[in-house]
């Protein structure tokens, strides 16, 4: 056996433990899956051959990284927080918020990857407006931090990055059909970020019921407002209230937006949804609060969160995934923001 002064490889401790290397990996990982006499007599040859660096204790509460691409938080950013750390008192996790206002990624990916392995991050799950670039990537692998991209925005550039997602698509194609069972026909598009991919996908969803139904969108009901937040809601939703003949229905592409919408109606003297049906999406705890409350489409943010929580460590502990890309699905959540155009 080397001596304790040595430097040791992962598959070394696994020899001398008498166990797998994927074992090992779920002790470093903090697993629950593991016996824990086998647990214990991992740790003790750790310890004995200070594997992992000068960590005092490897029986440290474990933790992963959520990093937000954004300077500017969002509701439903807060929502994904909430979710992300239930997940993580779920599996025994930690959770460590940072944002790209503090952190920088892109400026020196090596040093920012060295951090979170130094700090004993187990992995990190990214929620950006950009994918993570190919450095960053390297970076992380370099130092066995896996990352998983939550509800990426943009087309993945390498099939190998891992993300969770949802349905964005059908949630813009079920918001459109359900505005049309209601008889309405004028119906506009208020979009956050325009070339955001889940934007454009909620984008096209909604066209394509439209479409479907024999009613194409005019360029005029189609605005994007260039964030997903309510100040700018109240902005392009004047702007679009504004087009002549004005729309009965609007589809937003999140509660933020649509909650802005609602005030900037509001501010036109008219009244959701006796002469404006809104539809909203995320189904953020907003969607309860406003006057009325908001039918919108629930975005599955604590199934997403508890999915990508797990792949992650599934990814730290070397163990085979059943897919680098899952979509959960969307559904219809009905309130009083929309009813029946009268006549219809």
């Amino acid at each position: 056996m080397a001596s304790a002064t040595s430097r040791v490889t992962l598959a070394q401790i696994a020899e001398y433990a008498g166990v797998s290397v994927a074992t090992v990996s779920k002790v470093i990982n903090g697993r629950r899956d593991v016996a824990q006499q086998t647990r214990e007599r991992v740790l003790d040859l750790m310890r004995e051959h200070n594997y992992g660096g000068n960590r005092d204790d490897l029986r440290a509460y474990p933790t992963v990284e959520l990093f937000f691409g954004f300077e500017r938080l969002s509701i439903y950013h807060i929502e994904i927080i909430q979710s992300v750390v239930d997940a993580g008192a779920r599996e025994g996790i930690g959770v460590v918020v940072s944002r790209r206002g503090e952190h920088d990624p892109a400026s020196d990916p090596a040093a920012w990857a060295r951090d979170l392995a130094a700090a004993g991050r187990r992995a990190v799950i990214a929620v950006t407006a950009n994918t993570l670039s190919a450095p960053i990537i390297e970076a992380l692998r370099r130092v066995r931090v896996p990352a998983v991209l939550l509800d990426p925005t943009e087309p993945l550039p390498d099939a190998s990055i891992v993300s969770v997602g949802a349905t964005n698509f059908a949630g813009g194609h079920t918001a459109a059909k359900h505005l049309l069972s209601l008889g309405h026909r004028r119906i506009a598009f208020l979009g956050g970020t325009a070339h955001a991919g889940t934007n454009q996908a909620r984008l096209h969803g909604f066209r394509s019921a439209m479409e479907a139904a024999g009613m194409p969108v005019p360029d005029e009901l189609v605005r994007h407002a260039g964030t997903f937040h309510a100040a700018e809601g109240i902005e392009h939703g004047t702007a679009l209230l504004a087009v002549d003949p004005a729309p009965t229905a609007v589809f937003a592409a999140s509660d933020e937006l649509a909650a802005g919408l609602i005030e900037a109606a509001r501010l036109r003297g008219l009244r959701v949804p006796d002469h404006l049906s809104v539809v909203g999406f995320d189904n953020t705890p907003l969607a309860q609060v406003t006057s009325p409350p908001l039918t919108t489409i629930h975005g599955p943010a604590q199934e997403m969160a508890t999915v990508a929580l797990r792949t992650a460590l599934r990814l730290a502990a070397d163990e085979d995934i059943d897919s680098h890309h899952v979509e959960l699905a969307t559904r219809l959540v009905v309130r009083e923001s929309t009813r029946a155009l009268p006549g219809a």
